[in-house]
């Protein structure tokens, strides 16, 4: 059955054009993507990205657990609310999906899946957690919005002014736990955008005036179409298409996901990923910036000297003005070559470029 968000009225009386993402109804744009686009790079823009899963796990051996359950190791988690990310993986190395974890203590943490692979992450946890002593518990009581941009943070705090002393010292990749009128709400300094800001996690009642204010304090809403494309530019995988359970993290760009450091933690997928890389020849992960006239898009061949490789994500960079992608590429390819991609029965010029094209609103590519 498809799903709603909390805010999904709101969307409606805005006029967004709604699409199914992942079994939710979500909008995919206001009414011009580009101009959302933009307006996270140059000032603040909001998503709502409720259709995501918030996971509250407690219990005395939950960072046992997650150390794994997990390829990063959730023994680096030592500050209140600082958060890590990993992939989640199969025994054969194969990604079930990539997630963010808050540490709270070692006892409380919260896990936030992607939409699409919400029930069967859940599923899969719940088995892992059959040999642990905790317990796993879905939030859908709660909305999730991110306030991405340059200006983020600060109309964030114009909207929510009490809130600036519970998040202005957040570190990236940090988060904080802010009461309003009795209630909780998670304030974490991340996002998917390649841009400054917050995500933050509200109980679903309060998700509309939340974004009233928001929308009244100057951040424009934006949607999922601008939200690719953001983070595309970032060089942000997205399960589905950048990786998936017939992926590895090592040949997705993820290798700096995964912990071999402690010998003795015995990951899910460690024995796998250890062979695979004892193995070499790993096909490289990559950007691709197009040099002919055209649009680069998914599952697009790559023909590169070494032999053929495949687009994962695709598409016209705002940023940029001109189409970018991200590739699985065979090994030896390195930033700097130049590759064809076959488009509409032709093969375009294309070079090879370190995998983040736009930061912090600024282009990485070289000259």
């Amino acid at each position: 059955m498809i799903q709603k968000t909390p805010l999904h009225d709101t969307h409606v009386a805005a006029g967004a054009k709604i699409v199914d993402f992942a079994g939710w109804l979500m909008p995919i744009n206001y009414g011009s993507q580009i101009e959302e686009h933009h307006a996270v790079r140059t000032d603040a823009g909001m998503f709502d990205v409720s259709h995501m899963l918030a996971i509250d796990l407690v219990g005395c051996e939950s960072k046992t657990f997650l150390r794994r359950l997990l390829a990063n190791d959730a023994a680096k988690l030592t500050v209140p609310g600082k958060a890590l990310y990993s992939c989640m993986l199969r025994e054969d190395g194969g990604v079930i999906d990539d997630l963010i974890v808050y540490y709270f203590t070692d006892a409380k943490y919260r896990i936030v899946v992607n939409a699409g692979t919400a029930e069967k992450d859940l599923a899969w946890m719940r088995l892992v957690a059959a040999n642990f002593a905790v317990s796993l518990t879905p939030r859908r009581d709660l909305a999730m919005i991110a306030v991405q941009g340059p200006q983020a943070r600060e109309r964030f705090w114009t909207a929510f002014p009490t809130a600036r002393a519970a998040s202005v010292m957040l570190t990236p990749f940090q988060a904080a736990e802010w009461e309003v009128d009795g209630v909780s709400w998670l304030i974490a300094r991340t996002g998917y955008t390649g841009e400054d800001g917050f995500e933050i996690a509200v109980p679903a009642e309060q998700a509309a005036g939340v974004w009233r204010k928001l929308t009244e304090a100057g951040v424009k809403p934006a949607g999922l179409g601008a939200r690719d494309t953001l983070r595309l530019e970032a060089g942000m995988n997205l399960y589905g298409q950048d990786m998936d359970e017939t992926q590895n993290p090592l040949e997705s760009g993820l290798s700096w996901t995964v912990d071999f450091k402690d010998e003795k933690r015995d990951f899910i997928g460690k024995s796998a990923l250890a062979k695979r890389r004892e193995a070499g020849n790993l096909r490289a992960f990559l950007g691709l910036v197009l040099l002919d006239k055209g649009v680069l898009r998914a599952h697009q061949k790559v023909v590169c000297v070494q032999g053929e490789g495949e687009i994962t994500s695709g598409s016209f960079s705002p940023t940029l003005n001109q189409s970018i992608a991200l590739a699985r590429l065979p090994a030896g390819v390195k930033p700097g070559d130049e590759v064809q991609v076959a488009i509409r029965e032709k093969l375009l010029k294309a070079k090879v470029v370190k995998p983040v094209f736009v930061r912090n609103g600024k282009s990485l590519l070289q000259e």
